[in-house]
């Protein structure tokens, strides 16, 4: 049940034409909100895709999510490198996917490239409330 649900927001988020975007650094990636519903059946939750971007060679800071957000990323174009909390920093390439836990601390993101784009799509299962979907962290 839940692949089929993760796999229909995919779907539907790429369908979405309207986006709003800003940049999470001064040379920042882009990222979209594409996909933006309230989840019928589990009231005050909703599903949010988020297209993110990197130019190659491109990152973001060390950052969390809401701590109600379950996420499934998928890498669309390019590969990109990603440490979750202390885990070992892995490579996702296009059709790999990973998650992140509610709490989960994002230290590594970045293009692997320095010569071709990035995209994934990032599905979060997060409270309806939340409009901060990323936060800067330091250590």
């Amino acid at each position: 049940m839940l692949k089929h649900l993760i796999s229909s927001a995919a779907i539907g988020a790429a369908c979405v034409t309207s986006a709003s975007a800003h940049d999470l650094t001064k040379g920042g990636a882009k990222v979209s909100v594409v996909f933006d519903q309230p989840l019928p059946n589990v009231p005050g939750k909703s599903m949010k895709g988020v297209l993110v971007e990197y130019a190659p060679g491109q990152s973001s800071p060390a950052h969390t999510h809401p701590k109600s957000a379950f996420i499934y990323a998928t890498v669309l174009e390019g590969a990109i490198r990603s440490q979750v909390n202390d885990g070992p920093i892995v490579t996702y390439k296009a059709g790999e996917n990973f998650f992140e836990m509610p709490g989960d601390r994002h230290g590594v993101s970045a293009n692997a490239s320095d010569t071709q784009p990035m995209k994934l799509l990032a599905v979060f299962v997060v409270d309806s409330s939340e409009t901060e979907l990323t936060t800067i962290t330091h250590r």
